[in-house]
């Protein structure tokens, strides 16, 4: 059963990947870009806010130039410290830099079936029935839309994600898919219903958005237009570059790092020019191509290194970041999904990002697997513990309980062993069985998490929404797919 959100605090280890003199390059780099050659920002409306902050303009090309001052004088009015709220508020998440969080991944168009195990499109029910996995495991602090509603009508689908998801859990959401003005605005009526108004909304943001960059140093007009609405309304909003090596950014990671950089922070700066002060964060899941093949790889060290970049160019800028980990390119559970999400979750949670996502999907993020969300809750778990480090104290050495037992002695009756035994981490899916027990079953990880995703999709079932807010959640939406109905006559 759900309880407290298990997070990593503080963490006591920490890796340094770049220097201070490297983040200064990649940030002089960057602004050379942002000035020199553009971005795309194909929206009359951005492109009216940045012309009227200074920048030049190019309105048939759709291209700002924007100095460097200006971008480093927008960013300077981002908040450093926020709060992702939940419904429910002991499940709010702080941004203070001092915490690791864990999302799902989204947003996937198939999905393992638990029971039949038959690989189908998805629907607004299993939307619903993955986010009530997910909010039973204390590993997964929020959710991102996992996978699509296809049984949804297209100009109102990203809102039937949002309500299925509301349905079956209190913790904070985050939608990656909601990528125009008019959507963005029916999803902030339904959050303000949820809340109490968009007063309440605006201090407790139950929602935040994600947008994505189009690489190379180009944006989606949607994309900026349902942004811009959101910051309006006070909610947190990044926008994630995807910038790949060899094709949609340079070969070379720190060419590539400037690519990605110059997309995120010129969209968040647009976003503070537009209203200062607003809540918004960086976004980033940069990999490399596969040479062989030009696909998408899902992890490699390009992939684990750039997690930890970008967190360093993301604190340079004192804004906090959400981090494409987990986001594994195996086909099924196993070795490499192991390996990937491992290393990217551990690299990135080496520089402490506030948010990773990524948590249950394979094949880059198309298939949502039960036996991987909780496997990847397993590896979160596992992280959580290691990141604790080792406490040296007074009680920690235990000198006292050691002349006690003495030579050849026993911990096991010490007091000092209960007080402390539920420090020690116990795996759900890590077999440490006598292998005589193994070789007679011969069964492990990924049957056991499939059984418990069963049980969790049989029995676990949250205390829903009033029906009166159900109700007006589903009348809000119903307005909304109201307008792209034909007028008769």
């Amino acid at each position: 059963m759900p309880g407290k959100i298990k997070s990593v605090h503080d963490p006591r280890i920490s890796l340094n990947i770049l220097s201070k003199e490297d983040v200064q390059k990649i940030h002089t780099a960057t602004l050379d870009i942002i000035e020199s050659v553009g971005v795309r920002f194909p929206s009359h409306k951005a492109l009216d806010i940045l012309e009227a902050n200074h920048a030049q303009v190019d309105r048939q090309k759709m291209i700002a130039k924007i100095p460097g001052h200006i971008i480093e004088e927008a960013l300077s009015k981002a908040p450093p410290v926020y709060t992702l709220a939940a419904i429910d508020p002991s499940l709010d998440l702080p941004l203070d830099g001092t915490y690791s969080h864990l999302g799902t991944d989204g947003c996937g168009v198939e999905i393992l079936d638990a029971f039949t195990g038959e690989r189908r499109r998805t629907t607004k029910k299993d939307v619903q029935d993955v986010a009530r996995v997910a909010d039973y495991l204390d590993e997964i602090a929020f959710h991102w839309v996992p996978i699509s509603a296809q049984d949804c009508p297209p100009q109102s689908r990203s809102l039937h994600e949002l309500e299925a998801i509301w349905l079956v859990s209190k913790k904070h959401l985050q939608t990656e898919s909601i990528i125009n003005e008019n959507e963005m605005k029916t999803a902030i009526d339904m959050a303000a219903a949820i809340v109490g108004g968009r007063d309440a909304l605006r201090k407790r943001p139950i929602l935040s958005v994600m947008q994505c960059t189009t690489s190379p140093l180009s944006h989606d007009g949607g994309s900026l237009e349902a942004g811009l609405v959101a910051a309006e309304a006070g909610l947190p909003i990044g926008y994630m570059t995807m910038a790949s090596c060899a094709t949609t950014g340079p070969v070379t990671l720190a060419g590539n790092l400037v690519v990605g950089n110059a997309e995120v922070i010129s969209a968040l700066a647009l976003m503070e020019m537009a209203y200062p002060g607003c809540p918004v964060y960086y976004a980033a899941a940069q990999t490399s191509a596969d040479l062989r093949t030009g696909a998408y790889t899902g992890g490699g060290p390009e992939d684990f290194l750039f997690g930890a970049a970008t967190n360093v160019l993301a604190d340079f800028y004192n804004v906090p970041l959400s981090m494409g980990a987990f986001a594994t390119g195996a086909k099924e559970p196993g070795w490499q999904s192991a390996v990937e999400n491992s290393l990217s979750a551990f690299m990135a949670v080496s520089t402490l990002s506030d948010m990773l996502l990524g948590a249950g999907l394979l094949h880059g993020s198309r298939i949502l697997s039960y036996e991987m969300l909780l496997l990847d809750a397993e590896i979160w778990s596992i992280l959580c513990s290691t990141f604790e480090g080792i406490v040296v104290d007074e009680e920690n050495l235990a000198l006292d309980v050691i002349r006690a037992v003495g030579p050849g002695g026993n911990f096991l009756a010490q007091k000092h062993t209960k007080k402390h035994m539920n420090e020690r981490w116990l795996p759900r899916y890590m077999d440490r069985r006598p292998y005589n027990v193994w070789e007679q079953k011969r069964d492990g990880a990924r049957e056991w998490a499939l059984q418990d995703a069963q049980k969790i999709l049989r029995e676990y079932h949250p205390q829903p929404l009033e029906d009166q807010l159900v109700a007006e959640l589903d009348r809000i939406i119903h307005h909304h797919e109201m307008k792209f109905k034909p007028q008769n006559g």
